[in-house]
């Protein structure tokens, strides 16, 4: 059995390179093959980049975070696209638009969104898609702009009748520990109906900590309770499932020739 994490801020868990690399050799022990780390902050990026250079298991995207809106950093799309030609950087992101909190007015965030959707089609990358409370600009913007690269919906946290509308899109619907949890009907509904090969999976971590580590930090080496939710609800074994979610990593991300 192989689990592929596709979203994981690891250095939101620990900022020590030690404790970094202790984290993703648990989850190795968990059967985690593959992990793509994701930091927001893309001041800190080549910090972490380094600190997990080793760590050949260790894929990662780099873009930024609509909570970054304010300050994006001098010459964001020019730094962008130099650290998307490093080693194992496979995606741009995570991007996307979030209306929940107060990271900016929606006309920064959209702007900074299409900016980052047009930086991966230029270097047809996949790019990794945060929406919080901001669906219908969401799928507008992706309709427009998407290129043939894809992208993942992170954490999805939207209805079957949502995901319908974006399946005419090349994107993935990735899932997070959140749902373990019985209060997520919404959710439950979508993974029955979706097809096999639109699912991912990805820790968060360290949020969205499934119902049995309730009241730790989340890690990656705890993806596999996510998993066997999945299995729960479509009604299979947690071996198929975590089958079709490997392929569907590779696929996702334009791996398949590479691991």
């Amino acid at each position: 059995m192989h689990l592929f994490d596709t979203h994981a801020h690891i250095g939101l868990i620990h900022e020590d390179q030690i404790e970094q690399l202790l984290i993703i050799q648990q989850a190795k022990r968990k059967n985690v093959a593959h992990i793509v780390s994701i930091c927001n902050s893309l001041m800190d990026f080549p910090r972490l980049y380094e600190n997990l250079k080793t760590a050949s298991s260790v894929y990662h995207a780099v873009g930024v975070s609509p909570s970054e809106v304010a300050h994006p950093g001098q010459d964001w799309e020019h730094k962008i696209v130099e650290y998307a030609k490093w080693e194992r950087v496979i995606a741009i992101g995570e991007t996307g638009l979030d209306y929940y909190r107060d990271y900016g007015d929606k006309g920064s965030q959209v702007e900074l969104f299409i900016k980052q959707l047009d930086i991966a089609r230029t270097l047809s990358l996949p790019v990794i898609i945060h929406n919080r409370e901001a669906g219908r600009d969401i799928l507008d913007i992706l309709h427009n702009r998407l290129s043939d690269a894809g992208g993942i919906l992170h954490c999805y946290s939207m209805d079957w009748p949502y995901a319908k509308m974006a399946l005419d899109m090349p994107l993935y619907f990735s899932f997070a520990g959140n749902i373990t949890y019985r209060n997520v009907k919404h959710l439950h509904d979508t993974i029955a109906n979706l097809p096999d090969d639109r699912i991912l999976i990805e820790s968060e971590s360290p949020f969205m900590v499934p119902a049995s580590y309730k009241g730790k930090r989340n890690k990656p080496a705890y993806l596999v309770e996510t998993a066997q939710a999945i299995a729960d609800i479509r009604g299979i074994t947690l071996e198929g499932v975590t089958d079709f979610l490997y392929r569907n990593s590779l696929r996702a991300f334009h791996l398949e020739k590479d691991v």
